[in-house]
């Protein structure tokens, strides 16, 4: 059935209606997670404020905040339309009552470990009190047919007020990720009934507030004007579009008998057959190295068509020859070495070319482009690695060297 424009609308940013699947929809649940201070109240003041200028009746509830101290940082941000309804307290009763008489279209809880109902004889944050408030808030959400969200803050272990609290509860679960001393956040979709899961949203925090960031891309590149070995970039599959990803790689001699196998950002089990088919079909001496591997700007490679962006990181930084900084590279490494068609690859290179490369390797020849890029069909792994430029230093050989 084709879905009602009534029944869901914008949260004003295009970051986070990417990661909702097109904005809130009635009657859903939508628990924001992150580390204290990251920036969820922030961000979700925000939501609320625009969704309120967009003319409806939002009811922002605060249980770590007095009303003037919400007020106080809603002004800060720019937070402040006459639609948006702010309170503060730690009784869910009371909670009830107000969104009862108010009928909003959008309720914020912040946060859901602050408040406690009375009839459940438990103090406010624990497991029983989260879960109990957590589902009557959920419950009159889908009755009054008003979008909830719920802000909480996440446990040493790494989940919202426990493991798999409130996850089955609620029809999507956001987390806000990011250091408190940089200026970037990334808001990642880990479920969503109403739209697809792996989705990000990448914001920059400034003085006023959390801003959509206007080229993803650029946020996952690296900034330095030098070219150095174990750098490649890769057009990868975030979600549902294509982001410009920066894979570093760095090799050095291992001291110890096992040598340190680490991936941040890439899967592990993965980066040990790459390393593996390196070895292998490349005659990379790589056992006894210590290999690490990771992502610039915190992304997640789950796609398949970044093997051989990790596999020619680690060759590059293994025999200290740079990668082409004006080219980009996808495709899926088999293991015979061999470099497979990874789906549709126009989308891809249209974004490398955005964001001014001038080569992409490919896996398959036939890829349409424009005439301001060049697109470079290769078929093994050993091929692509006559890619690197010149070697700089003489320590590391490859086979037959």
């Amino acid at each position: 059935m084709p879905e009602s424009a009534e029944e869901r609308f914008s949260s004003g940013s295009r970051e986070m209606d990417r990661v909702l699947g097109g904005g809130f929809v009635r009657g859903s649940t939508v628990l924001v997670g992150g580390d204290p201070g990251v920036g969820k109240s922030t961000l979700m003041l925000q939501a609320a404020d625009r969704a309120a200028r967009a003319g409806r009746t939002v009811l922002y509830l605060s249980g770590e905040e007095s009303a003037a101290q919400v007020a106080m940082r809603g002004r800060r941000v720019g937070a402040n339309a006459p639609g948006l309804l702010v309170g503060s307290g730690t009784n869910l009763a009371e909670f009830g009552a107000d969104i009862e008489a108010r009928n909003p279209d959008l309720v914020v809880i912040d946060s859901i470990q602050t408040v406690a109902h009375p009839d459940v004889p438990s103090v406010p944050g624990s497991l029983t009190q989260v879960r109990e408030c957590a589902a009557r808030l959920t419950g009159a959400a889908k009755a009054a047919g008003h979008a909830l969200v719920l802000i909480g803050h996440v446990t040493k272990e790494g989940s919202v007020a426990g493991p798999r609290t409130l996850e089955h509860l609620v029809d999507a679960v956001l987390y806000l990720e990011g250091d408190r001393l940089q200026d970037y956040r990334l808001l990642r979709g880990v479920k969503n009934r109403f739209g697809s899961t792996g989705e990000i949203g990448i914001f920059e925090m400034s003085g006023s507030g959390l801003q959509d960031v206007a080229n993803p891309s650029r946020y996952f590149l690296s900034r330095t004007t030098h070219v150095l070995p174990g750098v490649v970039v890769t057009p990868a599959l975030v979600g549902t579009r294509t982001l410009l990803v920066d894979v570093q790689a760095l090799t050095t001699r291992s001291g110890y008998g096992t040598p340190a196998r680490r991936a941040n950002g890439v899967d592990a089990t993965r980066l040990a057959v790459l390393l593996a088919v390196l070895e292998k079909r490349a005659g990379l001496q790589l056992s006894g190295e210590d290999v690490f591997v990771a992502t610039a700007g915190g992304a997640k490679l789950e796609d398949p068509s970044c093997d051989l962006a990790v596999a020619l990181a680690v060759a590059s930084a293994f025999l200290d020859r740079p990668f082409p900084h004006d080219a980009a590279v996808v495709g899926e490494i088999g293991l015979g070495g061999e470099i497979r068609p990874c789906g549709p690859v126009e989308a891809r290179v249209e974004e490398a070319e955005r964001l001014g490369f001038k080569r992409v390797l490919v896996p398959a020849p036939g890829i349409r482009a424009s005439r301001a890029i060049e697109v470079v069909s290769c078929g093994s792994v050993d091929d692509a690695i006559t890619w690197l430029e010149p070697q700089r230093t003489q320590r590391k050989t490859a086979k037959g060297a």
